[in-house]
């Protein structure tokens, strides 16, 4: 079965959130670009192959940006490629499939997390602890193949040019001890070192900020090269759930603006991390 590639998907919400932008019908955009109603529409949507000289001319047309229509172009000359998730296929369900597609291509990621450590920042043991303790009781396999794509998913922080990863902890997630209190020292150890890093900015919302802005929960806001490509991911125990209107995409860049100015520094949020781990 040949699968839709999450970068065609993404290809065709772009396309449409440009087109609409622009307050052009179908037929519009088919007449500057001598091309039926039915083509452009299928440029919008999953299905059939793209031309990325078409992709071009209807960006120009739509009137965005060199920035945009550069990543859009990009975009439609990568759309026949498959991730190196896609050995993993069968086991990878379509909305972690966008996930990673997205996040292969993102140039920074904002998470906030009120639960767990994000999955980019994890130990293999408490990774491995976190899916001992699914509800759904899986099989010693098939936990260290998931744990297997988390890790693989790490290496994208390793590249020459990794995505900047902002990451605001609740100090729950901390506190939170998964596995053991070994496996939770070697974690919060773990997150000592990746501070340091520059491409990796940690910050932790102590319990002593009382209520706050993160009433929506954990989430992700994976950046494009433009911030017409940004997508919100949040997970979901029902499923995952990804954004992309421009009022969504406000709501949680606003949250987001809230919650690091409400965090401590990197520098306090590290002796945080440092004096919990001595608790332990």
């Amino acid at each position: 079965m040949h699968r839709t590639t999450t970068r065609r998907r993404q290809l065709g919400v772009t396309m449409r959130k440009l087109r609409t932008r622009s307050g052009m019908t179908l037929e519009e955009a088919g007449l500057l670009v001598a091309m039926s109603k039915a083509t452009i529409s299928r440029y919008e949507t999953q299905a059939g192959p793209v031309k990325w000289p078409v992709v071009d001319a209807l960006c120009r047309a739509y009137g965005a940006t060199d920035a945009e229509r550069n990543a859009v172009v990009a975009l439609a000359k990568g759309a026949k490629q498959q991730g190196w998730w896609n050995s993993f296929a069968d086991a990878i369900p379509e909305s972690m499939n966008l996930l990673l597609t997205l996040e292969n291509e993102a140039v920074r990621e904002d998470h906030f997390c009120c639960v767990y450590v994000p999955g980019l920042l994890q130990t293999r043991d408490y990774s491995t602890a976190l899916q001992q303790a699914n509800e759904l009781r899986l099989g010693q396999q098939e936990i260290a193949r998931l744990v297997d794509i988390r890790m693989k998913r790490q290496e994208i922080l390793t590249r020459p040019q990794p995505p900047h990863l902002w990451a605001i902890l609740d100090e729950s997630v901390l506190r939170r001890v998964v596995g053991s209190p070994e496996i939770m020292r070697a974690q919060l150890e773990r997150l000592l070192v990746e501070n340091e890093s520059p491409h990796v900015t940690l910050q932790v919302l102590p319990f002593s900020k009382g209520a706050h802005a993160a009433a929506l929960g954990s989430f992700v806001i994976l950046g494009g090269t433009e911030p017409s490509l940004d997508v919100v991911y949040v997970d979901l125990h029902t499923g995952s759930l990804f954004m992309e209107t421009e009022a969504e995409l406000d709501r949680y860049r606003l949250a987001f603006e809230y919650l690091r100015a409400q965090a401590l520094d990197m520098e306090a949020s590290s002796s945080l991390i440092h004096r919990i781990s001595k608790e332990l």
